[in-house]
């Protein structure tokens, strides 16, 4: 009988809501949650088997601490015996994402047993993990529990039993962007000229080489004059107050902070430290102005340069983003710099 560990949120897991995100990693024995329905669908399939183990940890726990929690995690089920991991699926939760993502990922790599997850395609553990594991993809609630869970059981099936794992649109997984050549018994022409007859007819043309849509962003005017002109910071750094207050992400950002400068000639290593986990930060927590030029800025707004240094510096963490978090991310800053009559941005990255 095939054995199966699950690993699942604070919510799915039964322990609580938002107020429980923070909840440590714990381990059940069988099934809990969504659990219980992989067991009723393998009872379906002739009893092939059942969830041994449930994992549960809180959202903002893994997040937060995302080494920490998934070095405890595979503690908690090592030298458990099992044949199989299955994670969510998490639908369009970002941090659950996240998390079932980096387990699959562990599991994979430390345990060599098959794994498999589900999202829906915008969560950024989407586009984090799918080069590194199947991920079925979803719709973005729970409501579609009742599709996504058969289609994973159906495909770690498949890969435990050795046999080859087909295309996305036959499996369901989302693509994980690898090209395979596949024989076909027809030439190349037949095949053009097929897809050539759909589209004039107004059908739908699948492509056999499918290409990543890329934004294309023209670029702003440029600022003719300096003369009275608003100027603003912006970095993907993680720039933020000692002790970073508001929790801003490290890495896999999902959102960004504003903090003010308006009445500073420079930032202060007693105030401000970079948290960013994609570079060594030693010498801008030595000197944050490194990061923020702050005190370069006032210099040059003192000599009329320029106008007036917006009175916020705005901040996220650049590494490991995703292109729909980066996208909403520095929409929601454009948006706000030109509702404060900002005329232009500097950007410093690490």
């Amino acid at each position: 009988m095939l054995r199966i560990i699950h690993y699942v949120n604070q919510f799915f897991g039964q322990i609580g809501g938002e107020d429980k995100a923070g909840a440590e990693p714990v381990v059940r024995e069988g099934a809990v949650g969504p659990g219980m329905l992989i067991d009723q669908l393998l009872a379906g399939q002739g009893k092939q088997g059942r969830v041994v183990a449930t994992l549960i940890c809180g959202d903002n726990y893994f997040t937060e601490k995302t080494e920490r929690a998934a070095e405890e995690l595979i503690r908690l089920i090592d030298g458990t015996p099992f044949d199989v991991f299955i994670a969510g699926p998490a639908f369009n939760a970002g941090r659950y994402g996240i998390a079932c993502g980096e387990m699959c990922k562990q599991v994979k790599e430390k345990f060599g047993v098959p794994v498999i997850t589900g999202m829906f395609h915008e969560n950024p553990g989407a586009d984090l993990y799918k080069r590194h594991v199947h991920i079925i993809a979803t719709t973005g609630n729970a409501a579609g529990m009742s599709q996504a869970m058969p289609k994973m059981i159906q495909l770690v099936l498949k890969m435990f039993r050795g046999e080859p794992v087909g295309r996305p649109e036959d499996e369901g997984y989302i693509p994980q962007g690898v090209r395979a050549n596949i024989l076909s018994d027809r030439l190349a022409s037949e095949r053009a000229i097929e897809l050539l007859l759909r589209k004039m007819r107004g059908e739908e043309v699948p492509t056999e080489i499918p290409f990543p849509s890329l934004d294309v962003v023209p670029a702003a005017p440029p600022v003719l004059s300096l003369a009275g002109v608003t100027i603003a910071i912006v970095t993907e750094g993680a720039l933020v107050p000692i002790g970073n207050p508001d929790g801003i992400e490290s890495a896999r950002a999902t959102r960004f902070a504003t903090y003010s400068v308006a009445e500073l000639e420079k930032l202060g290593p007693e105030k401000f430290q970079s948290i960013h986990r994609g570079f060594d930060t030693t010498l801008i927590n030595e000197d944050p102005n490194r990061l923020v030029p702050a005190d370069a800025l006032r210099e040059l707004e003192r000599e009329g340069v320029f106008g007036k240094l917006h009175d916020d510096f705005y901040v996220t963490a650049g590494v490991a983003t995703t292109m729909e978090n980066a996208r909403k991310i520095g929409q929601g800053i454009a948006s706000r710099l030109k509702k404060a009559g900002v005329a232009a941005a500097i950007l410093t990255s690490t």
